[in-house]
């Protein structure tokens, strides 16, 4: 499936000055990790966003936002956010900040 690289390339462009960000081809789109945790990414037309079990359900009440579910089964702590979402740089900002927030309270990933 593709992506949509508009979008890739502005979560880059707001990442850029954080070099424990890198990116990996996955879900049939492109993540983008800090430190080997996974924390956003894009696939289709979409953000995919990180909020965590605390914040999945105020996640999901926001406009624009659903559940994200690959294999029938809805991915907890996980979301789609769809472009009219992240239309704007202060919208992707809080998606980028809300996923970072989250990521935050993630233990160190084993090496």
């Amino acid at each position: 499936m593709a992506y949509d690289e508009i979008l890739a390339q502005r979560i880059r462009n707001a990442l850029v000055s954080d070099a424990t960000v890198t990116e990996k081809k996955m879900f049939g789109g492109i993540a983008f990790l800090r430190e080997g945790h996974m924390f956003v990414g894009v696939s289709g037309t979409s953000l995919m966003a990180r909020v965590g079990k605390d914040n999945y359900a105020d996640a999901l009440r926001q406009e624009y936002v659903r559940e994200m579910d690959f294999t029938g089964k809805p991915m907890s702590g996980y979301v789609f956010v769809d472009s009219p979402g992240t239309a704007t740089d202060d919208q992707l900002h809080f998606w980028l900040r809300r996923c970072q927030n989250f990521l935050a309270t993630l233990p160190p990933k084993a090496k």
